[in-house]
């Protein structure tokens, strides 16, 4: 499912390159007084938390099961998509309410030093964003990872631009303005990442497997008279489990029929973990009608 060197050298670097610029903008943020350059450089920081806990639930995958813990430790990506998702909500919440009250007091900022610091954050935020643009449409984390660095590439570029503006108009509430379009982007982006995180926390279906296709696979597939209950859903957020009961027109050749049917759920739905029961007996065919597909 996925390359664990490839992850751990793009957490490592991400982590590393993100920190030196989270430190060289919280200090350049405190010198000029821009409370936009302070907001962005923490939530910079909260991007370096998140793949670090990010980076950590990666390893976990990789563990071994046990007696204990059938599946490893895979499950530790969804809790670390979790935290990260309420370290997100929490830091930007602080940053709006600093920001609030940075209006009834704005503070002189000067324009061309937060252009040149937020600048240098385009290009590290844009190139962090690319080593996560790879997989990204399969693990919860990597995509996070990479809306993250590209939402960051995207503020600043705004912060750029409101920068250049405060020093030509001299409008230094567009400073706090900004922080508070940060943290809003930011808490857009994260709203998603939660809801599918508490999903996967809940076993619902992961957001790329279509429920529908996963059924209308097992009904088609040759031999098949009918099934029930049909069950989707995640062990870790790269991997996907499935298990059904069903039927068939005939006893003849389970095992090849178990193998052949396995993978083309693999092939056609990239779920992992397949667990399917033959069974003697008439059961009513599932539909739509019974899931919520």
């Amino acid at each position: 499912m996925h390359n664990q060197g490839t992850n751990s050298h793009a957490f490592s670097l991400g982590m590393l390159v993100n920190t030196v610029y989270t430190v060289l903008e919280f200090v350049a943020g405190l010198l000029i007084g821009s409370v936009s350059l302070v907001a962005d450089a923490l939530h910079n920081l909260s991007d370096v938390l998140g793949l670090a806990i990010a980076w950590i639930a990666d390893k976990l995958t990789s563990r071994h099961p046990t007696k204990r813990r059938t599946y490893g430790l895979k499950g530790g990506s969804i809790l670390a998509a979790l935290i990260n998702a309420f370290i997100l909500l929490i830091g930007m919440g602080a940053i709006i309410v600093e920001a609030i009250g940075r209006f009834a007091h704005p503070a002189a900022v000067q324009g061309r030093d937060v252009m040149i610091v937020a600048g240098i954050g385009i290009i590290v935020n844009g190139a962090t964003a690319l080593m996560f643009m790879r997989g990204r449409n399969s693990d919860l984390n990597r995509r996070g990872a990479f809306l993250h660095m590209a939402a960051d590439a995207g503020v600043s570029i705004a912060v750029v631009i409101a920068a250049g503006i405060m020093s030509v108009t001299g409008w230094e509430w567009l400073d706090p303005l900004m922080s508070i379009l940060v943290a809003v982007i930011v808490l857009i982006a994260t709203w998603e990442l939660l809801r599918d995180a508490v999903n996967l926390a809940l076993a619902a279906v992961p957001r790329d497997v279509d429920a529908g296709e996963v059924a209308q696979i097992i009904r088609d597939y040759p031999t098949v008279k009918s099934f029930h209950d049909l069950h989707i859903w995640a062990i870790g957020t790269q991997d996907t489990a499935l298990s059904v009961h069903l039927t068939r027109t005939t006893r003849d050749n389970n095992d090849e029929f178990l193998a052949g049917l396995s993978k083309a759920l693999e092939k056609h739905c990239d779920i992992d973990h397949i667990t399917i029961q033959i069974e003697c007996g008439d059961y009513p065919e599932l539909s739509s009608q019974d899931n919520s597909y």
